[in-house]
């Protein structure tokens, strides 16, 4: 109980509190820098073991792995293991940048390397500094999150633009049709940022998506931030 409170107080003071942003951002600055070009892959941590989409998304992580990529993910359960759990099998790097929240996640077995963050907006900015593409599969607030900050970054050129790759368009339709119907129509957006993102199905055309946008570039460069 002692060390909880010492714990809460040192949250509670606000100068303080500066010194843990920058500790994590030196940590994960430091142990991401060494990897070679990254995929972040995002899904919701619901996602059942042996499910469609589990067994998608390990595929998609041990294709990626075998074309040169080191796999990101959010380390917890469900798409998120099924990646690290792909890119494990295929002898692949497989990082895991793991949160702590009030509903304690536990880093699934299949993390090789394992970094932890208090606040969600280091986390996030580490995954954006270091991999070369998101690639999206079905989720929910958390991975929508994470898709539309990227998003966001590149219409907004803070970023370099990266493939941003959506998976699943049966789970994404109503998603592209609202943002056409309502976004689009109301002049919310351009018809530009639809293309944006690309919608895929396969594991095959995840990697083919790369490939082509990555076609004479350096894909070890890293992003503007």
């Amino acid at each position: 109980m002692k060390n909880k409170i010492a714990e809460e107080d040192f949250t509670t003071e606000e100068p303080w509190r500066v010194f843990r942003i920058m500790g994590e951002f030196v940590e994960g600055f430091e142990a991401l820098s060494k990897v070679g070009p990254a995929i972040s892959i995002f899904g919701s941590a619901r996602t059942k073991r042996g499910s469609r989409y589990y067994r998608l998304t390990e595929k998609i992580a041990h294709l990626l792995v075998k074309d040169g990529y080191t796999i990101l993910t959010g380390a917890g359960p469900g798409i998120m293991e099924a990646a690290n759990k792909g890119a494990k099998m295929a002898k692949g790097e497989s990082i895991g940048l793991n949160i702590e929240v009030p509903i304690i996640q536990k880093p699934n077995r299949y993390v090789t390397t394992l970094l932890d963050f208090r606040y969600f907006f280091c986390r996030k900015v580490m995954f954006v500094k270091y991999s070369r593409a998101f690639v999206v599969l079905p989720g929910g607030f958390g991975t929508m999150d994470e898709l539309f900050e990227a998003l966001t970054l590149v219409q907004t050129k803070r970023v370099m633009p990266f493939p941003i790759i959506v998976v699943g368009r049966v789970y994404w339709k109503g998603l592209m049709e609202w943002l056409k119907k309502s976004m689009l129509a109301n002049q919310c957006i351009s018809g530009s940022d639809l293309n944006l993102f690309y919608f895929v199905d396969t594991p095959e055309e995840v990697v083919d998506v790369l490939r082509k946008f990555y076609k004479g570039k350096n894909k070890n460069h890293r992003k503007r931030k």
